[in-house]
């Protein structure tokens, strides 16, 4: 009776364990997807003073600038680590990288204090997001792996534990190919 007791006992200190070890990894994977979701929105909130900014030296150049408002309006409102997400924001990606290749033409652009402070916040703001992917992305391989392996499915399995999407730019084309920029 005893040695069933004992057993019994570790049977529940393991399955608490578990438990707990699951649902620290999903706050975690959570998190760092709060911390993606407040780098996007610093993003957004730059992009218009940038746009504005160019938009008074190329204001011929307005089909760039309307395809940057629309894929920042697609990005904002897609919402969540997903595909369709993940493809808002290459496309806002190469709608930014557009811009930027306008303004090499321009000099005087090039030289204006308040483009190079939105340009250097906006490319500050790039690599953080960047840095936050990267640990969204190993939380919820570690949430996952955690979820398909024995014995801890099984946990995963009775608490319906369920995987996270990983947030994925590479995967368009958009995000690997240059601009072609035309004058």
């Amino acid at each position: 009776m005893m040695y069933f007791l004992i057993i019994l006992g570790i049977i529940v200190l393991w399955v608490v364990f578990a438990f707990n070890g699951l649902v620290s990894l999903r706050n975690r994977a959570k998190e760092a997807w709060a911390d993606i979701e407040v780098q996007l929105k610093r993003r957004y909130d730059l992009i218009p003073n940038l746009v504005n900014t160019v938009k008074g030296y190329a204001t011929h150049e307005s089909t760039a600038f309307e395809k940057v408002s629309d894929a920042r309006a697609k990005a904002m409102s897609s919402g969540g680590p997903n595909p369709a997400h993940a493809q808002a924001e290459n496309m806002l990606t190469g709608a930014l990288k557009s811009v930027f290749a306008i303004s090499e033409a321009y000099p005087d652009l090039k030289a204006n204090t308040n483009f190079l402070a939105l340009q250097s916040e906006l490319s500050d703001t790039e690599n953080k997001i960047q840095a936050a992917r990267r640990f969204y992305n190993a939380n919820v391989r570690d949430l996952n792996t955690k979820i398909e392996v024995f014995p801890s499915n099984m946990i995963a399995g009775m608490f319906s534990f369920s995987k996270m999407e990983f947030f994925d730019l590479a995967d368009n084309d958009v995000a690997q190919n240059p601009v072609e920029v035309k004058f």
